[in-house]
């Protein structure tokens, strides 16, 4: 597949996976909900259920402080990711339509105190030495 279409149908599904968390979700649920209705009417249904469920399944993974809601999170985006490139790929009008959506809906912003989460463990014995950080570090011993 070209990969400026690859490019676009994998930032679609990491977008609309962002957007399930905000207020915009009905909006843009819509609008995807439409690209189907009029491409693929016979999909449309199942399309319908599965942003709903979808959206279900990203709140609690987003709310939840379990590990694998990130992997939820990434399992969602490739499942979106791969139901755009289907049909893009048999609807390569629809590549416009998905652009003019990315416009409308841009992601939502990153918070800018937001940072991965950190743990680190660590166990010496004996003399041994343990050296941590989150970041830069400058050790000089003598």
């Amino acid at each position: 597949m070209d990969p400026e279409i690859t490019a676009l149908t994998q930032e679609a599904g990491g977008t609309l996976v962002a957007l399930m968390a905000t207020d915009t979700w009905q909006a843009v649920r819509g609008a995807v909900l439409h690209m189907w209705q009029a491409r693929q009417p016979e999909h449309a249904a199942a399309v319908d259920a599965e942003l709903t469920a979808d959206q279900q399944e990203a709140a609690a993974a987003g709310l939840s402080a379990a590990p694998d809601g990130d992997r939820v999170l990434a399992e969602l985006r490739s499942q979106w990711q791969a139901n755009f490139r289907r049909l893009v790929a048999a609807h390569p009008e629809a590549a416009a339509e998905l652009r003019a959506l990315l416009a409308d809906f841009p992601p939502p912003p990153v918070a800018a105190d937001a940072s991965p989460a950190l743990a680190q463990h660590a166990t010496a014995s004996g003399s041994g030495r343990v050296y941590q950080a989150g970041r830069d570090q400058h050790i000089t011993e003598r």
